[in-house]
């Protein structure tokens, strides 16, 4: 089981949820939250990395709050500071890379719904992140559009076919960027709706989607981490 902790945010102090290996330190993951806050099913995600052997860090992008209200959910996801949240996630890049519980000098990026979109923009502000993993997720902020030029990870993601958040529309033209630059895009589509993943949501969640990509995801990490 993980713990909440808090860490250095560029002269400010961020909190979150760390989730170490059993075995010993491993590759460093920053997990980021859906549009629910940081709420137990993330904190689940981060525990499942450990198990499979990564030191899974989630900031939490909220700073205490969670819903459970769509309407509410929404209204903070775009009231959300993109200067700040980037400020958090950029230091939990730097404390994974800094602490005795991670190996390797890279992490890897994992979010899903609209931290789908900030993992790839994190990409694309810190070098040191070499594998980011798009969960039905793209940046609904015009200030949080990745500078694809800057991105140094390979990038893979699980869209949904049912999705009307991130469909073929928004995505495809993204995986196309992509490619055009020279990355490693991966994108696999389910025959499944948006947050297909969240087993806390059954209304949604598809075990057979879920179970592939997760098999994908932590082979896809192991590979470009260690």
């Amino acid at each position: 089981m993980g713990e909440r902790i808090t860490f250095p945010s560029n002269g400010h102090t961020a909190s979150g949820y760390l989730a170490t290996p059993q075995g010993g330190p491993g590759p460093g993951v920053v997990v980021i939250q859906e549009w629910w806050g940081l709420v137990p099913h993330i904190e689940d995600v981060c525990d499942r990395f450990a198990a499979e052997g990564f030191t899974a860090l989630a900031a939490d992008l909220y700073h205490g709050e969670t819903t459970t209200e769509p309407d509410e959910a929404a209204k903070r996801m775009m009231a959300m500071s993109i200067s700040v949240a980037a400020r958090d996630l950029g230091g939990a890049v730097s404390w994974l890379l800094g602490s005795e519980h991670t190996t390797g000098d890279g992490v890897g990026t994992v979010g899903f719904c609209m931290g789908g979109g900030l993992a790839l923009y994190l990409a694309s502000l810190r070098p040191e992140v070499k594998a980011c993993v798009m969960y039905y997720g793209v940046a609904p902020w015009p200030e949080a559009q990745p500078e694809v030029s800057s991105i140094r990870a390979a990038v893979l993601g699980h869209f949904g076919e049912k999705d009307g958040f991130a469909g073929h529309e928004a995505v495809d033209p993204l995986e196309r960027r992509l490619r055009e630059a020279g990355l490693e895009a991966e994108f696999h589509w389910y025959d499944a709706d948006h947050a297909f993943f969240n087993d806390t949501r059954p209304e949604v969640h598809d075990p057979e989607a879920a179970r592939r990509s997760w098999e994908l995801t932590v082979q896809f990490l192991h590979r470009h981490l260690g």
